[in-house]
């Protein structure tokens, strides 16, 4: 929450304003660096850097699972090489840093750290975050590696070191935002981001690497990444109730007395689910008003706000596009009186009335939860996780039957043709060549260092998972030896195992609404010409753990009757055509979010007519532009929905006649 500032032009004392960030990064490092430092100049006031996907589950670039996912969602980082290019000209200790990394965050503030000391910077006066919220990532995000015990323990090993070498440092951001993403409520936005920090401190208390003196100290430092959906007076109750809630969480759980330990600190990217592909220049009056929700209460304001670009539902935003974002921020802070005044929602009957009531609601949650033995309980046991797929069918069926109005896209449908996203260079695209030239890179990386070396700090590595010391200076080592992402990613491997975690569709068919009845016809009709019930596959290959839309698929293809097959994210090209083949399904879909669409379903594709399995009918759903549809239908898909396709049962009817129309064909 903001602190005394300097007095306004009508002299009244002003507030200093939240630190402005924007979520970048993308190709490599040298790229991303140039767009950092030209952010900064625009009146950035913080980093916050997007890493792509291998670099965030633990894989080099050149890994099998990799393969077209280099440099698309954020700047791959392999080794300290790559994080020096990334930080060239920046000095470390004067910047605010936020790094979205989870599964593998250890290894990043690692690399981090490691140029902050060739630069050097006093480790002391660091300051950012990781976010390191790793239970969100088996609800949500999906970025996950390790199953839940060893994952809980690096995030412990993160806090319980940061809070001595580098105590500035916020060493876990536990992350609503990608709950809200996945279509949880308000409540379960709370409950479930509450639950996350209660399992995360009650971890590091019974670690006894922090004594217990210095425990409201560690408390002090958890800090929160939220999200704000567009209706903006329940967004700001509900960053009432965090504050209100955290605070009698801090004080009657953990017994911390200083209030100012007891401060619900957040930092805020605001709603990208609810942004169209339809009317996209619509989405810049929804983000405002989503900002509002997280800067209006002073007493619940984010202390960092950074926000999507209007046209990210239809790709890689533009760094214009961006730069429109940031002078959002920048018109509300400083144009704006909002910083001259006290809490403007304080005394509002209307406001407490529903702080109260997302309270008590949230506190019931937290109940159920904690009587299941807590948030790792309820991962495991699949609760969180069959609560949020509900909650986001309950959602996207309230639009699909108008309920829920979304204008341009349910409502208002009409429109003039928007000369903002039109023509070449309306959105960025990443150069093909990223990813050989990211690989040919890492190559010269390995043949050049010191392998004994490496060795070595691999050796140590290893000995400290397995004895239970502290990951983060064997970590640092390995970074300053040049170990790379993929190697101590398959160090930790080793000794922790993988984890595949529930998908939360569960096997029950229910009576959706709408005219699922006439799909259901449908299926039975094709299912008794086939002989056998139509059988449907739901994939998605590679590293994207977004998998909203695939849950969504999958349950509405259960709930129309078919048998679905569905075994959760990161698969590779070869293990989604087994599947397909030695299931004998008559219909494949793949959901891939993350700009690797070509690469990926072309490789499928290919591997599909090897496997004799080339004649069933493939369907494609995610972010995907019209020049790229082109591509994959040429490829042979037979379908490709985007998310102005948000009618699901219209989709699961097209999706029955093709298959329908394929079994004539093959007769």
């Amino acid at each position: 929450m903001s602190g005394a500032g300097d007095k306004g032009a009508g002299g009244a004392r002003r507030d200093q304003p939240w630190i402005f960030r924007t979520y970048a990064g993308h190709s490599t490092a040298r790229a991303s660096n140039e767009l950092y430092r030209t952010n900064l100049s625009r009146g950035q006031t913080g980093l916050s850097i997007a890493f792509d996907l291998p670099t965030q589950t633990g894989y080099d670039s050149d890994h099998v699972l990799a393969r077209g996912e280099v440099g698309k969602v954020g700047v791959p980082v392999s080794h300290i090489g790559d994080m020096r290019v990334l930080f060239d000209g920046i000095p470390m200790e004067q910047m605010n840093t936020s790094m979205t990394i989870n599964a593998t965050a250890p290894w990043l503030l690692a690399l981090y750290i490691a140029v902050a000391d060739e630069q050097g910077a006093d480790r002391a006066k660091l300051q950012g975050t990781v976010q390191n919220d790793i239970i969100k990532e088996y609800l949500s995000r999906g970025t996950y590696v390790f199953p839940p015990a060893p994952s809980m323990r690096l995030l412990t090993d993160v806090i319980s070191y940061t809070y001595r070498e580098v105590p500035k440092w916020n060493p876990t951001n536990v992350c609503s935002y990608h709950l809200q993403e996945a279509g949880a409520t308000p409540v379960q936005e709370l409950a479930f981001a509450l639950a996350t920090a209660i399992a995360v401190l009650d971890r590091v208390k019974a670690g006894g690497q922090v004594p217990e003196k210095d425990f409201p100290q560690v408390v002090g430092r958890i800090s929160f990444f939220v999200n704000a959906g567009v209706r903006f007076i329940t967004e700001i109750a509900k960053m009432r109730a965090f504050v209100d809630l955290w605070d009698e969480i801090c004080r009657t759980r953990y017994g911390v007395e200083d209030a100012k330990l007891r401060r619900f600190r957040y930092g805020v990217q605001v709603n990208s689910l609810g942004l169209t592909e339809q009317q996209p220049e619509n989405n810049v009056y929804r983000i405002l008003l989503e900002m509002l929700a997280v800067t209006l209460s002073k007493n619940a304001r984010a202390r960092a706000v950074q926000l999507p670009a209007w046209n990210e539902a239809l790709g890689l935003p533009r760094p214009w596009d961006q730069q429109w974002s940031l002078r959002a921020q920048q018109i509300l802070a400083f144009e704006s009186d909002l910083l001259e005044y006290d809490d403007i929602f304080d005394g509002s009957k209307v406001m407490d009335a529903k702080v109260e009531a997302l309270k008590a609601e949230a506190r019931d949650e937290l109940a159920r939860i904690e009587q299941m033995g807590g948030a790792v309980a309820a991962v495991e046991s699949a609760y969180m996780k069959e609560r949020l797929v509900e909650a986001n069918s309950a959602r996207l069926e309230e639009i699909e039957a108008g309920r829920q109005i979304v204008v341009g896209v349910n409502k208002y449908e009409e429109s003039a043709p928007s000369p903002l996203s039109t023509g070449a260079g309306s959105i960025h695209v990443v150069d093909h060549g990223v990813e050989a030239e990211q690989i040919a890179a890492l190559k010269k990386w390995r043949e050049t260092r010191d392998a004994a070396a490496v060795e070595a700090a691999l050796a140590d590595l290893r000995a400290a998972a397995k004895e239970g010391r502290n990951i983060m200076e064997p970590s640092i080592a390995c970074a300053k030896a040049g170990v790379t992402t993929g190697e101590w990613g398959t160090a930790l491997r080793e000794t922790f195992g993988e984890y595949r975690a529930p998908t939360g569709v569960s096997r029950a068919a229910r009576n959706a609404p709408g005219d699922l009845d006439r799909v259901r016809e449908m299926v039975n009709a094709v299912s008794a010409k086939l002989g056998r019930r139509l059988k449907f596959l739901v994939g998605k290959p590679g590293l994207d753990g977004h998998s909203n839309g695939a849950e969504q698929i999958a349950v509405r293809a259960r709930d129309s009757g078919m048998d679905v097959v569905y075994e959760g994210i990161r698969l590779t090209p070869e293990q989604i055509v087994d599947a397909a083949r030695d299931g004998d399904v008559h219909v494949v879909g793949l959901s891939i979010l993350s700009g690797s669409h070509v690469s990926l379903v072309e490789d499928v594709m290919q591997r599909m007519r090897e496997a004799g399995v080339g004649h069933i009918p493939v369907v494609v759903g995610g972010i995907i532009p019209s020049d790229d549809e082109e591509k994959l239908r040429a490829a042979g898909v037979a379908a490709i929905y985007t998310p102005k396709d948000f009618q699901i049962n219209d989709i699961m009817a097209e999706v029955v006649r093709l298959v329908d129309y394929n079994t004539d064909e093959a007769a």
